[in-house]
């Protein structure tokens, strides 16, 4: 049995567990703080990863694309480019994604004679939740769903948009644009460049978060993206194809992280000699960190089995209560001076707390992202009108079909026999935090508050002075708000 080290985190009445934990198991006592303002709190990781807030976006199909890396880099996280997609692709989204403002969103954009049906379809894509309808490059109107109730899907977008338009010149303070959209009872608008030619879209909401948020930038200012590579082919071909297109960070990524393959991947890609920092996982133990470490790694990816659409633990028994795999691999980087991720068994605020508190140095967060506007999958709804996505395991049938689309007929069959992961699952979208930017709100209030509760200024700091309680079931469900009376 592998001995632990609990010196770093201390727990409440100096009484270190006899089990594993998980993140529900645990709470943090408050401390005597000197940190009096959410806002104090530093959030920035010392990882190498550049993110300024402590969370990257899982490489999972059914969550991290384009549309996300851009929007949550924008807010100081960091996403990861699942390794099924094919190299040319991730170079083209990479490219795209550092091409992107780093105060303005994307814009949808139609012309003025296509289509209430196109916009339709188009407009669940962004969480801004509008059409930009623009001629020659110039916006001339704007269409939201409110805009195409009750209108014929093939109407004509110029005779349903709203030409009454405010724009907003590049450059212009957040502060400023947000009082300009105040002042004239205006939602978001257009931003333009000095020819008129459109450049993004900016909310009031997020002229507000571009005060609050520091964006995730590589060396040029650009906004920062990673990219996640297999074990199995030519992993030094892929991962230097991976470099020379920009990726900020290399993530080699398997369920079963402590195995030779992995090893072998590691020292393959440390050959390379890349000037970004390499990620491997996945472990729950100080001997799987060690090797990894070991092999070449700069960042261990902890977690096996905690995720919502992992299987494993179910099927295999095989896996190790998240908290203390953090707890034990995070104790035995830091040691060496390196780093772990917390990968998986998020599903509140807090439980980012308690990884940070444990010793991660940012926590990924994949399903509950799944049920946003900016994650890949089409919107779809259920029975009752009910707004939902698509997720899927990487180790399902699912996404093994994908992953193997090259390979004949007979290997793909034989390899559909075995899963280790949910194939569809239903995310729905939260009415009132339908975005990745409000879950990031939500997500970045818990952990400042958390870090002011336990008197620290850093994310450092958090880990040093966090102490850790044990708490029942029942100690876990009394935390828990409720939405109606008793």
């Amino acid at each position: 049995m592998v001995a632990r080290d609990w010196r770093v985190v201390r727990f409440l009445n100096g009484h270190p567990p006899e089990h594993d934990l998980t993140y529900g198991d645990v709470f943090m006592v408050p401390n005597r703080s000197d940190v009096s303002s959410r806002t104090d709190v530093d959030l920035s990781t010392v990882d190498g990863s550049g993110a300024t807030i402590p969370i990257v976006v899982a490489n999972m199909t059914a969550v991290a694309g384009r549309r996300m890396a851009e929007t949550v880099a924008r807010r100081g996280a960091v996403a990861v480019i699942p390794q099924d997609i094919p190299a040319p692709v991730v170079a083209e989204v990479v490219s795209w994604v550092k091409s992107r403002s780093l105060v303005y969103d994307t814009a949808i954009t139609l012309a003025p004679d296509e289509t209430v049906g196109e916009a339709l379809n188009l407009l669940p894509k962004r969480a801004h939740g509008a059409v930009v309808v623009v001629s020659n490059g110039r916006p001339v109107g704007v269409v939201t769903e409110a805009d195409c109730v009750g209108v014929d899907r093939y109407t004509q977008l110029h005779r349903v948009m709203s030409s009454e338009l405010l724009t907003l010149p590049d450059g212009i303070d957040p502060r400023a644009a947000f009082d300009r959209l105040h002042g004239g009872r205006h939602r978001l608008a257009p931003v333009v460049d000095g020819n008129g030619n459109l450049v993004g879209i900016l909310t009031r909401t997020g002229a507000l978060r571009a005060t609050l948020y520091a964006p995730a930038v590589d060396a040029a200012g650009r906004l920062r993206i990673a990219a996640a590579i297999g074990i199995n082919a030519d992993v030094a071909t892929k991962a230097s194809a991976l470099l020379d297109a920009g990726a900020d960070l290399l993530v080699l990524d398997t369920a079963h992280g402590h195995q030779e393959k992995m090893l072998g991947a590691l020292k393959a890609v440390r050959a390379l000699d890349p000037e970004v920092p390499v990620v491997a996982g996945n472990v729950v133990s100080a001997a799987g960190t060690h090797d990894l470490l070991d092999a070449g790694a700069d960042i261990v990816k902890v977690g096996v089995g905690p995720g919502a659409m992992c299987t494993t633990r179910m099927m295999t028994g095989v896996g190790r209560p998240q908290f203390s795999a953090v707890l034990e691999c995070s104790d035995a980087a830091r040691a060496r001076g390196a780093h772990v991720w917390a990968d998986g068994g998020v599903r509140w605020p807090r439980d980012v707390c308690l990884a940070l508190a444990a010793g991660a140095s940012n926590v990924m967060v994949g399903s509950w992202f799944a049920g946003t506007h900016e994650s890949p999958g089409d919107l779809y709804r259920d029975e009752s009108g009910r707004p939902y996505k698509e997720s899927f395991g990487m180790a399902s049938a699912r996404a093994v079909a994908t992953r193997t689309a090259d390979e004949t007929a007979f290997d793909r069959a034989r390899k559909a026999l075995f899963e280790e992961g949910i194939s569809t699952a239903r995310m729905y979208l939260d009415a009132e935090r339908p975005g990745v930017e409000d879950l990031l709100d939500l997500i970045v209030a818990g952990v400042r508050s958390a870090c002011t509760y336990a008197g620290a200024a850093t994310l450092g700091e958090l880990h040093e002075r966090a102490v850790i309680g044990l708490q029942s079931e029942q100690g876990y469900a009394e935390g828990r708000p409720l939405d109606t009376s008793w």
